[in-house]
């Protein structure tokens, strides 16, 4: 069995019209890749485990027991009894594009760092194969907490657990550009697998294209680098098997919302990538993941719409 564990941040999720029609869910870069991983596994092969702090609220326990009910591990998500989840409120447009607004700096997993029983999840996770983070998971952080937490992932990768990372690069959670490059690149070199998209990409470093994204993050010395380019698919590079190659999905007719479409791209290629899958293989099934969770509303959509895909992957 192989065991990952995701670090991050879930929120309330608001999702309509403001003031008219809007329901309550909830959702987080690294939560909804955490829950689609878990839905499509068998947890005889792969164990999800989720790093993050909640409240003790009603919500924060309501939160916890969907994550535990689609098979998410929650003996690391920690209780805060001073703080409360985050929120943000997602509006789309006709084309299922989406924007946000956010209410998240007094979040419990803006403080999880700081929380007395952070050392021991952090001993805990030297038991583990991978540990998957994101941009957001550093950036959401008080600075001397981000760089704590990374000088620990340095430690448990030089131990030999892999590191998974997506930049997923939002500028607005960041004081500057420089900022995020600075704790980026104190992370990458020890980063076995990087799931990034372009776009992300090309705001931190200015790459013209997705070969110089790979070049960039191989010369790093990241082995294994996956660029997601949206409707063109995924690039794949590995330096190590020199695998090489891109994968494009069918086209998509009824998109209703692109919030988790990169995130669930991410739990398709985990799913492969933890059996020892080809990338390409990786590749093509998070683009199936991905391709179900546009055509719904919200971040995580229903179990039953992807449940197809356990006995198809696995």
């Amino acid at each position: 069995m192989k065991k990952i564990a995701f670090i991050g941040e879930c929120m309330i999720e608001l999702n309509g019209k403001p003031f008219s029609e809007m329901w309550q869910s909830y959702g987080g870069d690294t939560l909804n890749s955490a829950t689609y991983l878990s839905r499509i596994s068998s947890s005889n092969d792969i164990q999800v485990h989720y790093v993050s702090a909640l409240g003790s609220d009603t919500l924060s326990e309501q939160m916890r027991m969907h994550w535990q009910a689609d098979g998410v591990n929650t003996d690391w998500v920690l209780k805060d009894e001073k703080h409360q989840p985050g929120l943000y409120l997602i509006q789309l447009d006709e084309q299922g594009e989406r924007t946000f607004l956010y209410w998240r700096n007094q979040s419990a997993a803006h403080y999880m760092v700081q929380h007395p029983d952070f050392s021991k999840v952090l001993s805990d996770l030297e038991q583990v194969d991978m540990i998957y983070l994101s941009g957001i998971s550093l950036a959401i952080l008080p600075k001397n907490d981000r760089t704590f937490l990374v000088d620990q992932l340095i430690k448990l990768a030089q131990k030999g657990v892999q590191v998974a990372f997506d930049s997923n690069f939002r500028p607005k959670l960041w004081d500057s550009l420089k900022d995020a490059q600075d704790c980026y690149m104190q992370l990458l070199p020890y980063v076995s697998l990087a799931l990034v998209t372009f776009d992300d990409e090309q705001l931190l470093w200015n790459d013209e294209d997705e070969k110089d994204t790979l070049t960039r993050l191989h010369q790093i010395g990241i082995p294994k680098v996956v660029v997601k380019c949206g409707r063109n698919g995924a690039i794949f590079s590995d330096s190590q098997t020199f695998q090489y190659g891109q994968v494009v999905p069918k086209p998509i007719s009824n998109v209703v919302d692109t919030t988790s479409a990169g995130d669930s791209f991410n739990a398709g290629f985990l799913n492969g990538y933890l059996r020892n899958k080809p990338l390409k293989i990786c590749c093509q099934q998070g683009n199936c993941v991905a391709g179900i969770v546009i055509q719904h509303k919200g971040a995580i959509i229903d179990k039953h719409a992807i449940s197809h895909l356990q006995s198809e992957f696995n």
